[in-house]
């Protein structure tokens, strides 16, 4: 028991002489320093939001065209591909932009 006793003491002394752990460094609030990671939340929405909002479209369409409506079908189609496709180029603007700003302005 006394062997115990000390072993537990030997123990608290030893966690009470240890160093603090440091906090991790926090940037102050409005330094102008913050930095967004553009990336990842591109590729978030890559990954995560068109699927999602194609699958959407794809049910819609599919209860749509269930109803006979293949007209109105057709144009949601037709119109859903030009906006992933105004999507895709906005997205390629994205990684070539600044070049043909470059070859266009100087």
């Amino acid at each position: 028991m006394l062997i115990e006793f000390t072993q537990v003491a030997q123990l608290a002394q030893d966690i009470l002489a240890a160093a603090p752990t440091p906090p991790p460094p926090v940037a102050p609030a409005g330094d102008g320093n913050v930095v967004v990671n553009t990336d990842g939340v591109l590729k978030f929405f890559i990954t995560q939001v068109a699927p999602i909002l194609c699958a959407f479209i794809g049910c819609g369409m599919i209860a749509r065209s269930s109803r006979g409506d293949v007209g109105k079908v057709v144009t949601t189609s037709g119109i859903s591909i030009v906006g992933m496709a105004f999507l895709g180029g906005a997205g390629a603007l994205f990684f070539v932009g600044d070049s043909i700003f470059k070859m266009i302005f100087g």
